[in-house]
Formats: C-alpha cells, structure tokens, sequence
C-alpha cells in the first residue's frame, strides 16, 4: 500500500542566525534526504517537501559522488520538489502516514519554533502514524508537544547529533543550543554512539537517527511501522 510521507527540509541557508552575513552556507543535508528517500520510494511510498517558508531551500553536503546523491540531484522533478517545498499551510496532515525531519545545522535555527510544522507533525503522531528525523533534524522535536501538553519525546529514547561530535566539526559554539542536551530537557533519553558512527533508535513510533551515516538506516526502521499504519488504515 502506498503512503504518503512528508519531509521537512530547513529554509534557512547559514550556520548562523539570520542576522549573521559572516556565517558560513548550510541548508537541508543532501544525504540526509536522499538516502531516505531512495529507501522510502523504493518500497513503493511516495513522498512531499514541505518547509518552513516554504518554496525555495538550500542544500549543504552536497557530494555527488556519492551515487544516490548524483541520481537525486540529477532528477530534475526531484530536485524541482526541494526548490519548490510545500508551506506548511499547505499541507493537509490527514493525507500523511508520517514526517521526517531531515538535518542540516540550518535546521537548528528555523525548526525549533515553527508551530505550524509541530502542530503538522503532532497531528500524524495522535493518528496514529510515524514521526522520524535524523541528525540536526531532531531539532524539530525540541518543542513539539501532543494534545495532552506533554512532549512528545519525553520519556523516549532518541538519537541526535551529539555534543561531543559539535565539538569535532567545530559549531560547538556556533548552534544556539546544543540539541543532545535539548532533547534530554525535554524528558527524552539520548542514547550516543561513537562520534560519525551510524546510530538508530526506534522508541514506538518516533524513529531519530544520530548523524548521516544513520539517514539510510532510520529510513529502514520506518517500513515495519509503515506496514503497521497501513493495516490500520487498509
């Protein structure tokens, strides 16, 4: 059965607040999105972009040669979808069996506070369906709360780009937080592996990945919980 996923890519373009014209490009990661994706189609899923501000973003690592990066990328309908997001309030949360946030340390600057994605992705999760994010997309976690005013992540086991690895790229003192330490404010237990290591956690329906090595990974963790989603709603 094929169900429709949504992924949130970032609509900010700069390891930096919007203010910073020194800071250094960032946007959504490529891999990030083009590993799930490929994992996501390839089972027969279909997938839309929505974005903060919607329309256009920009994209960070953007390494074509690694093969999947290059068909995406090359794609031009593909590549047109991730130029041309959905705005949030375009999106009809009913139509979606799950969202992925996909990272980018541009996602640490417009993910946190975007009330109309976490009311997006709260919606899907009380319905039954699947919330996901892989490294610095888990930013979008952050503040997301269910219909009861908890958070979502409290008292879940995640997966985010860790502190120690902020600390070996440099942006330990560049993010306005540090998400590992966010999510665990927030009641989650973050559970580390090795700095760059793939590592997916899976904590009922939320599916978070720690950096890009897990993209793929985290991807192949939502089918089994897709397969669930689609009896249910067969």
């Amino acid at each position: 059965m094929t169900q429709r996923i949504l992924f949130v890519l970032t609509s900010h373009d700069r390891k930096g607040p919007a203010s910073a014209a020194d800071a250094a490009p960032s946007g959504f990661y490529l891999s990030e999105v083009t590993h799930p994706h490929r994992v996501l189609a390839d089972a027969g899923h279909a997938v839309d972009f929505v974005s903060p501000k919607g329309g256009k973003t920009h994209v960070d690592g953007l390494d074509l040669d690694d093969p999947i990066n290059a068909a995406f990328w090359t794609d031009a309908r593909l590549r047109s979808a991730t130029e041309n997001t959905l705005a949030p309030a375009q999106v009809d949360p009913d139509a979606y069996a799950a969202i992925f946030y996909a990272g980018g340390h541009a996602t640490m600057w417009d993910f946190p506070d975007n009330a109309e994605l976490a009311a997006i992705a709260a919606f899907i999760y009380e319905r039954g369906g699947v919330v996901a994010a892989v490294c610095h997309g888990p930013a979008g976690l952050v503040n997301l709360k269910l219909s009861d005013g908890g958070y979502l992540v409290a008292g879940k086991d995640v997966s985010a780009f860790t502190n120690e690895e902020e600390r070996a790229v440099g942006l330990y003192d560049t993010v306005p937080f540090l998400l590992a330490d966010a999510l665990q404010e927030r009641g989650a237990r973050h559970v580390p592996a090795a700095n760059f290591q793939a590592q997916v956690v899976v904590s009922g329906r939320l599916v978070t990945g720690q950096n890009p090595a897990s993209a793929k990974g985290v991807a192949e963790a939502m089918l089994p919980l897709l397969a669930v989603t689609a009896e249910k709603r067969a």
